[in-house]
């Protein structure tokens, strides 16, 4: 692996979150081998001051029944025929003289002559006699006798030194397979954990490209990262389909665009090229203003539909009077429905309120009613209902008109997107673009049901308190 590879492996999250799991994972192997280490070392030594205590006891009692000729026989008698675990025993009288000593051969490295220059009081007293190498240690207790007697009884720690070098040797040819382990595992639970961000980092690259079709795998774990592949392929998703919509919109911009351009370039030329005088330039002026109108129109409708589709149109909600803004609306179309001869009804219940920026839902109303009005021919009719459902309100807009063609109806809430029956009318092919976008905005839907020459049923559903 080269330095620049050791460099770049050294600063990913995978390689950290390796280095923290081996280090917590050997602290705690440390730790739980220390605990023992102590609680075993512990064990041990009550143990042996536990059995030197006994003997002390066994031995004041031997003298206190048959007197120091009595405890000496008892003892050579014992380590004669090795009843028991020998210990070291000795007597001492006055001035701390040794008369009777019983040690071990393999102990005999022990320096016994310290004992005789230590000066010990009443009741049970603890010291340590060293080795001459200084291995080992010999553990005495002594207590004092009847007679201005001393007893001691002791033993060597080699044995219990041996069982905790014998514990270290166990542990050290463990503890390195567990820490190579502890690194390889935690090695892979890292990396194996981490997957999911790398192949989200492959799809940005991928995206940054150009590939805009390519989606992170999700790795169905059901947890956090799982979630988190997901809200980033919904998220890449979205995108996509905004910068799809966003291309065809400035496909169709710049289409529709061109038309109202080259008619105004069109207007201006015969007005230069004409000899009319004022009243020439005066009109030709008059359909330049009328051509811009309509491309600022159009500019607008774009602008209010990608607010709304975005999430950033300002909406001044308050409470509205369904009836009234209803009655308002047709009011508006009334004579344009009179001059096509067209009924346009409406019928809503006096108690239904909503919730919703007023402005906005008249501008909505007021396209399906003009396209409804568009599409109808003359003896039809235009009929506008709402009604209340659970926890939800209905805005019903039904024609008898011409109707849509099945194979236009993925397309009719496309921007700028007009159908055959609609090449004939004056309009932009914004309208119902602009209808979803609000009403999506409000928090609600719409959606249309219509059969080619039975008319056309639009339907607004919005949240509503009952």
């Amino acid at each position: 692996m080269s330095l620049k590879s050791l460099k770049k492996l050294r600063g990913t999250v995978a390689f950290r979150l390796t280095l923290w799991y081996s280090g917590i994972f050997v602290g705690s192997s440390l730790l739980l081998f220390f605990s023992a280490y102590f609680l075993l070392s512990t064990s041990l030594s009550k143990k042996d001051q536990e059995a030197i205590q006994v003997r002390l006891k066994e031995l004041s009692s031997l003298y206190e029944v048959g007197g120091l000729s009595y405890l000496e026989r008892e003892v050579m008698s014992e380590k004669k025929f090795e009843r028991r675990e020998t210990l070291f025993v000795r007597i001492a009288g006055d001035r701390n003289r040794t008369l009777f000593l019983i040690l071990p051969y393999q102990w005999s490295e022990f320096n016994i002559k310290e004992l005789e220059k230590r000066r010990l009081g009443a009741g049970l007293q603890w010291f340590r006699v060293s080795s001459r190498n200084s291995k080992h240690f010999l553990e005495v207790a002594s207590i004092r006798l009847s007679g201005d007697y001393l007893l001691q009884a002791g033993k060597s720690t080699e044995e219990r030194e041996r069982v905790l070098k014998h514990f270290r040797e166990i542990f050290a040819a463990v503890m390195i397979p567990l820490i190579l382990l502890g690194f390889i595992g935690g090695a892979f639970l890292s990396f194996r954990a981490l997957q999911p961000i790398r192949h989200v980092t492959d799809t940005i690259r991928s995206i940054s490209t150009g590939k805009m079709d390519t989606r992170a795998p999700i790795p169905k774990t059901k947890d956090e990262l799982d979630e988190l592949v997901v809200l980033f392929n919904s998220m890449v998703e979205k995108i996509e389909t905004l910068i799809t919509g966003m291309r065809g919109t400035l496909d169709d911009v710049a289409h529709d665009l061109r038309t109202p351009m080259t008619r105004l370039r069109g207007i201006a030329e015969l007005a230069l090229q004409s000899e009319s005088g004022a009243d020439g330039c005066r009109e030709a002026l008059a359909d330049c203003l009328e051509e811009s109108d309509r491309i600022l129109e159009m500019l607008k409708a774009l602008m209010d539909i990608s607010e709304a589709e975005t999430g950033v149109m300002m909406l001044n909600l308050k409470p509205i009077d369904v009836t009234t803004m209803i009655g308002d609306v047709a009011e508006l179309y009334r004579y344009l429905a009179e001059d096509k001869g067209i009924a346009l009804e409406t019928d809503s219940p006096e108690d239904l309120t909503l919730t919703a920026d007023p402005a906005r839902m008249r501008q909505v109303l007021g396209n399906l009613i003009d396209n409804a009005l568009k599409y109808t021919p003359a003896g039809g009719r235009v009929h506008v209902t709402a009604r209340m459902g659970e926890k939800k309100a209905y805005l019903i807009v039904k024609d008898t008109g011409v109707g849509i063609a099945p194979e236009e109806f993925p397309r009719i809430w496309d921007r700028l997107y007009r159908g055959d029956e609609s090449r004939s009318q004056r309009g932009l092919g914004l309208g119902l673009s602009l209808v979803r976008a609000i009403v999506r905005a409000h928090g609600g839907e719409v959606a249309v049901e219509s059969e080619p020459g039975k008319g056309a049923t639009f339907t607004i559903t919005l949240p509503a308190e009952n």
